[in-house]
């Protein structure tokens, strides 16, 4: 098995075993979705939302920030906590950010979260598609209990969404993927990579890669947080296509350096999930899965990804780190 690196043992991962005779590297959980759109009393939708493990109070062993599309058709975001990885406690109301400097501007709105622990200060840090004069960029903020949260520094100008931090620092800089966009639904989009010494300075650019195959060819983001194996950062990512019926959302993997993640070493040339299901082809925007959280179990590679679903509901789908890196051995466009 593969190494993972700093990783955590999580033998209450939510799990299901790889059904008989399939050969798909990830599978879906059959019970999805995991998260209905009606979850709270508010809620047009919850999607395209983010889980970590969180060793909580009341026996709670997960926590998260979640998209939650309200009936006025705001886009908020909302905490919640989970003692088995599937069924959520979600706040019905949003959350609301505290900051101590008084000229950082009043929340707008907020989608997309991606939440990632830093073990070096004991931060769960959040990053989401924000405001900055109601065009959209990348939003910081922390929190250590998912109770109280702190708003920090937009890390960049707009036109940006998918704001994914790497768990560490890396040559003492932390580091977030992020893909440069417009103020509309973006028919274009390169992920790259952004540095900064203090998480408000952000950075020495680089590209990471741009759209390719069929299944991507309009435009990529990143997805889940990444995960350190000895082999390098294993991540998901989501690509687009323009189909003539509109946009179809699908996500595959690829494998980057462990101490230059700009450089690609392997790239998935297929999807490995694609909208097929009908929670996943029929919703409010349909023809999307959409990973933003995985949760991994150092003990066994066991993954757990987080994903939405057309972008109405949330679901959950396995696989683990050797499946995904022979995928990536045998399968690679690289």
């Amino acid at each position: 098995m593969a190494k993972i690196i700093d990783g955590v043992s999580l033998p209450d991962i939510p799990w299901q075993e790889r059904p008989a005779g399939s050969t798909d590297v990830i599978w879906r959980y059959d019970k999805n979705p995991i998260i209905k759109r009606n979850a709270i009393p508010t809620s047009n939708s919850v999607f395209n939302s983010a889980v970590v493990p969180f060793d909580g109070r009341d026996g709670y062993k997960f926590a998260g920030v979640f998209r939650v599309d309200d009936k006025a058709r705001n886009m908020n975001l909302h905490a919640g906590f989970s003692k088995d990885g599937i069924n959520f406690d979600i706040n019905p109301a949003r959350i609301e950010f505290t900051h101590a400097l008084p000229d950082l501007q009043e929340f707008q709105y907020g989608y997309d979260p991606r939440v990632t622990y830093f073990a070096e200060d004991g931060r769960y840090y959040i990053t989401w598609c924000n405001a900055y004069g109601y065009k959209p960029t990348i939003g910081v903020g922390w929190t250590t209990d998912f109770l109280e949260f702190h708003l920090s520094e937009n890390a960049f100008l707009p036109f940006n969404r998918n704001g994914v931090m790497f768990p560490r620092k890396i040559d003492g800089n932390y580091m977030m993927l992020s893909r440069p966009s417009d103020s509309g639904h973006t028919p274009f989009g390169d992920i790259y990579i952004s540095m900064s010494p203090d998480m408000i300075f952000w950075g020495k650019h680089r590209h990471v890669m741009a759209p390719s195959k069929g299944w991507e060819s309009t435009k990529i983001g990143a997805g889940p947080i990444p995960i350190e194996t000895d082999r390098g950062w294993l991540i998901f990512y989501h690509g687009v296509l323009t189909s003539c019926n509109g946009f179809v959302y699908s996500f595959s993997a690829a494998l980057l350096d462990r101490d230059k993640p700009w450089k690609v070493l392997k790239r998935g040339e297929t999807y490995l999930i694609s909208p097929q299901e009908t929670y996943e082809t029929v919703g409010d925007v349909p023809n999307v899965t959409f990973p933003c959280a995985n949760l991994v179990d150092a003990d066994t590679g066991r993954i757990a990804i987080y994903y939405g679903c057309a972008d109405t509901c949330t679901s959950l789908c396995f696989t683990t780190v050797d499946l995904v890196l022979e995928y990536l051995d045998n399968h690679s466009q690289i």
